[in-house]
């Protein structure tokens, strides 16, 4: 079973992939927040920080790319080719309101006649592999018949499908059996992504569909980092490890980010996932969260890693945040 990181914006960027890289490895391919292709072509300092071949060094990483406008698509994917990178994922699945207000993302979805043509230009391009993060729709999941047979043409590295309507955004039970009907249907390899946050969760998954032989996750490695190895080797992170791989973030968040409020936001995200494999971990999530001091989020965080224990079965904690 290949593993995949997907992206997560403002959280997965290179600093996190390389402690994760660090720490816990065993992901297959890593891909990197969506850049939003424009007109000129260029990249922000951000963007190009985050591709450098020298802050991803030893990652697989994916490039990604969110646009409605094929020579958008081009322009942009020439200049992350010269990086280097020879595939790059197209973005059809980000749910997010003023993404989908403009027809990019899972907005596009619902424009069936301009993805086809979006999609001929880019893969007549054929300067690098494509492969395509997708969601089944974006009113119903009756739409994805059609986007199969769209898809369905043309040489798709991946289709990674997160079987949800765009108005579900990460709410309501994944579609199951569009997933499957992919599966069945796709003439091109079909990876699946979401709601799968631990062990079990994936074994399941596993025992389902023993045709789906890679799966990307995102929550669940925020979640539970070492995830893919306990997956992979049956042995959970110790606190030892989690807590290196904390101060590894940590540590270079604050050689690249000045003021105490840059560097605790980065923070209080990264521990909005990770606080749920803690026990008892209600009053030290709150201490984070209402640190406007480094030292006072320090001495929250030093407190929880000696008081509290890593939890083997975290369901209840992570259900009661997502579900």
């Amino acid at each position: 079973m290949k593993l995949y990181f997907a992206p997560m914006e403002g959280l997965t960027g290179y600093i996190y992939r390389n402690a994760h890289h660090t720490y816990f490895n065993n992901i297959d391919k890593y891909f990197s927040p969506f850049i939003s292709a424009n007109e000129s072509g260029s990249l922000k300092k951000r963007e190009l920080d985050d591709l450098a071949p020298e802050n991803n060094q030893g990652l697989n990483l994916i490039p990604q790319i969110l646009t409605n406008k094929a020579a958008d698509f081009i322009r942009i994917a020439n200049k992350i080719k010269l990086m280097g990178y020879n595939e790059l994922n197209l973005n059809l699945g980000c749910p997010s309101g003023t993404v989908v207000a403009k027809n990019k993302g899972s907005g596009f979805l619902a424009k069936t006649l301009e993805l086809d043509a979006f999609l001929y230009e880019i893969f007549t391009w054929g300067g690098t592999e494509i492969s395509v993060k997708t969601r089944i729709g974006k009113d119903s999941p009756d739409e994805f018949y059609d986007l199969m047979e769209i898809f369905n043409k043309y040489p798709v590295k991946e289709l990674i499908i997160h079987p949800r309507i765009q108005k579900d955004y990460y709410k309501n039970q994944p579609n199951m059996e569009i997933f499957k009907y992919a599966l069945m249907h796709s003439k091109n390899p079909v990876i699946y992504n979401g709601n799968l946050f631990d062990k079990k969760s994936l074994q399941k998954f596993s025992a389902e569909f023993p045709g789906a032989t890679s799966i990307m996750l995102g929550r669940g490695l925020l979640i539970n980092p070492g995830l893919a190895n306990e997956l992979k080797t049956n042995v959970m992170p110790d606190k030892r490890v989690l807590r290196e791989f904390h101060d590894k973030i940590y540590s270079d968040y604050k050689k690249v980010l000045s003021g105490d409020v840059n560097i605790l936001y980065k923070m209080k995200e990264f521990w909005f996932y990770l606080i749920s494999v803690f026990s008892d971990n209600e009053k030290y999530a709150k201490k984070i969260r209402k640190s406007t001091r480094l030292y006072d989020y320090e001495e929250a965080v030093c407190s929880l890693f000696m008081e509290q224990e890593l939890l083997e079965d975290y369901e209840r904690n992570f259900k009661s945040k997502f579900g």
